[in-house]
């Protein structure tokens, strides 16, 4: 959620940042509930005020035995007046809050300018990609069995079979051992998570199609950041732990929303797919210092997995809702002749800790942390990757030596 001390100080400023970003602010809309808001809790504490006076009063005369029906029916009247008010102060929160709740977050300053992913700038590649057209990684191996799955469960879903199974836990050991080497701490989490944690971190109230529901208040988790982020729900946080860098693996289950016809072949675009994620909790003036680390991070395991991929930094128009500064890293998967998307690592600034109350307190005053956020890697993607670039377009895929310790193999012969 956005700081309304920015739209209160500067609220055409606010209005153009999130024009940068395809969303329009409707200042006027805003301006009503906040005048609203402040007129009838006004009101409020003025009857409140009034009641608790003459409730005092009341009740001194009821301690000297004395009554008077006039005051109590005085009493009576401010409290259904207040009663009404405080509903109605209540009900404008609500809508103010649902509000403030579809705004995105503001870009940070330094985020190019664009509309869409074409205005994206690169940054930096690695590797040179083989640019003869490859087979895809289910023409390479039957080990991906995606005509079992939708029998199993429907479209978008997969059945891993013997090395491929054990070639996708490698990455994910792999990838877990990396991130402990760079200071995370792994977590094992519930892969259920309720509405409160999702509006934390902006999955809900806008994103709700996006998710698989299971109950009125639990859902499927899209990614272990909600979790790893939401552990520090409503907590104050001792300045002397920051950083703090957490990592999980967990599956992510996303329904795909507005994706027909997109990927709906192999394991690009999944309902259930495997992750790695990395997420900091930071002091405010280390953030963006955190995402280039952040960033590093998932991009030493493509470069020791010797994977081609580049760096994009997305432009304002194609930041993600609670991101205020992103990097994607895009692989490059030979069958597609192009690079797509595995990472992507944001800084949220305090985007997501104002609406999960993540706060540290520094010489006496209350703060909100940054967060940030980044796959390492999206294993799905990956396992594509290591397939598709390794294979001698013979019958053997070359497992990258980092993996074989993992893998217990040097390739698999298909």
């Amino acid at each position: 959620m956005i700081d309304t001390n920015l739209i209160k100080d500067d609220p055409q400023a606010v209005v153009k940042n999130l024009e940068s970003r395809n969303y329009k602010f409707e200042i006027d809309s805003y301006n009503d509930l906040e005048a609203n808001r402040k007129k009838f809790q006004t009101e409020t504490e003025d009857l409140q005020a009034k009641r608790n006076t003459l409730s005092k009063d009341y009740g001194l005369l009821k301690k000297e035995g004395k009554d008077d029906p006039a005051l109590n029916t005085k009493i009576e009247s401010i409290k259904t007046e207040l009663d009404s008010c405080s509903s109605k102060l209540t009900e404008i929160q609500s809508s103010l809050k649902e509000f403030l709740l579809d705004v995105p977050n503001l870009p940070a300053d330094s985020v190019p300018n664009g509309f869409n992913e074409e205005n994206n700038i690169k940054i930096r590649k690695f590797g040179e990609p083989n640019l003869s057209k490859g087979k895809d990684h289910l023409e390479i191996t039957s080990m991906i069995d995606t005509e079992s799955a939708n029998l199993l469960a429907g479209s978008r879903f997969a059945v891993l079979k013997g090395e491929i199974a054990k070639l996708q836990r490698g990455l994910i050991a792999f990838m877990l051992d990396k991130a402990e080497e760079h200071g995370y701490q792994e977590h094992y989490l519930p892969m259920i998570a309720n509405s409160e944690s999702l509006t934390s971190t902006g999955q809900l109230p806008k994103f709700s199609d996006d998710l698989f529901q299971l109950t009125d208040d639990y859902y499927l988790i899209p990614t272990a950041e909600v979790p790893l982020t939401n552990l520090y729900r409503n907590q104050i946080i001792d300045l002397d732990a920051f950083p703090l860098k957490l990592s999980a693996h967990t599956s992510c289950f996303r329904s795909e929303a507005g994706s027909y016809g997109k990927d709906t072949k192999g394991l690009i675009r999944q309902h259930q797919f495997e992750k790695v994620e990395l997420v900091q909790i930071c002091h405010p003036e280390k953030s963006f210092e955190a995402l280039e680390n952040l960033t590093s991070h998932a991009e030493i395991i493509l470069k020791e997995l010797n994977l081609p991929y580049q760096v994009v930094e997305l432009c304002t128009g194609d930041l993600g809702f609670s991101a205020a500064k992103t990097y994607d890293l895009e692989v490059w998967i030979p069958s597609q002749e192009t690079y797509r998307e595995i990472s992507s690592c944001s800084n949220c600034t305090d985007f997501q800790a104002r609406r999960a109350k993540i706060r540290f307190k520094e010489e006496g005053v209350t703060k909100l942390a940054h967060t940030l956020n980044g796959s390492a890697l999206a294993a799905g993607r990956a396992l594509i990757a290591v397939i598709e670039n390794n294979f001698d377009q013979k019958g053997t895929i070359t497992i990258p030596e980092v993996l074989q310790d993992y893998t217990k193999f040097a390739s698999i012969k298909v």
